[in-house]
């Protein structure tokens, strides 16, 4: 007699926090700062990881859905394009005894779904997010930090420059567009911020970050690596970082944020897939 076979563990949905958006800020002309709080900060779930992300859900305002949306009885009452779409923001910083947090978005005009949402936000708009969660913290034992990202990392590298002690030491490079989207960024004085420029060529198109991080200064002594942005620029670091340089996985933190040329939801499927994957594990 064959043993029973147990059914498989299905998750549960993750609870929605509805928060309010309270203020907008352009810190540059492709990045918008929304502050949001009110009395659904109480239903987030916080971690304590430096690189806090949430998934953001975003609802067609013709159809009138009020959050928190239902996800799975939404399934079975309209099609896919008309159901909330979910996006992945870093949390740019969370105070919890103001019960505030702020998300910063890359605005590139009308392209993409959270970007000129942001752009038009205003006071009294509900910002939907669940999280937020977080896989990496600065390394205390590393004798010298490297950080590179484009223009979709600023927000969690800055978390991360801030979380630093203040003898750190590193380097961090910066991808954005021209001198207007440099941003004041803090971070301890032995970390040099080297401010790369496309100067009006796509985000996803240049090798800015690979060529400066291959070129740059590379000090003695273990370092601890936060690295992301587009999925093609973090391939070609991923070499120079673990084939060139011969780090351990355990002193890089690397993922793709998004892929030149695809949408969000064509990404995110194509991470289960060979063009997608840019670590084994």
């Amino acid at each position: 007699m064959s043993s029973p076979v147990a059914a498989p563990s299905v998750k549960p949905p993750r609870p929605q926090a509805v928060l309010t958006v309270l203020e907008t800020q352009w810190l540059s002309p492709h990045l918008v700062r929304v502050v949001a709080g009110g009395p659904g900060f109480r239903d987030l779930q916080d971690c304590d990881a430096t690189d806090k992300y949430a998934k953001l859900l975003f609802a067609k305002p013709s159809l009138g859905l009020t959050p928190p949306y239902d996800l799975a009885a939404l399934k079975h009452v309209l099609p896919a394009e008309d159901r909330p779409v979910k996006r992945t923001y870093t949390v740019r910083w969370l105070d919890a005894a103001a019960e505030r947090l702020a998300i910063d978005f890359v605005v590139h005009g009308e392209a993409g779904i959270a970007g000129p949402w942001a752009a038009q936000a205003s006071p009294g708009d509900p910002l939907v997010l669940m999280g937020p969660s977080g896989k990496w913290s600065p390394d205390p034992d590393a004798d010298w930090h490297l950080f590179a990202g484009d223009d979709s990392a600023l927000p969690a590298i800055a978390a991360g420059l801030e979380a630093l002690p203040p003898a750190a030491v590193g380097h961090a490079y910066l991808e954005v567009d021209t001198a207007a989207d440099v941003l004041p960024l803090t971070a301890p004085e032995g970390v040099a911020l080297h401010w790369l420029m496309r100067d009006g060529r796509d985000p996803g198109t240049t090798t800015l970050l690979a060529d400066a991080v291959a070129a740059g200064p590379w000090p003695e002594g273990r370092v601890d690596a936060f690295v992301h942005g587009e999925r093609g620029a973090m391939k070609s670091l991923r070499d120079i970082l673990f084939r060139d340089r011969g780090l351990a996985r355990s002193q890089v933190s690397l993922s793709g944020y998004w892929a030149y040329g695809r949408e969000e939801d064509t990404f995110q499927a194509e991470k289960r897939e060979p063009i997608g994957k840019i670590l084994d594990d």
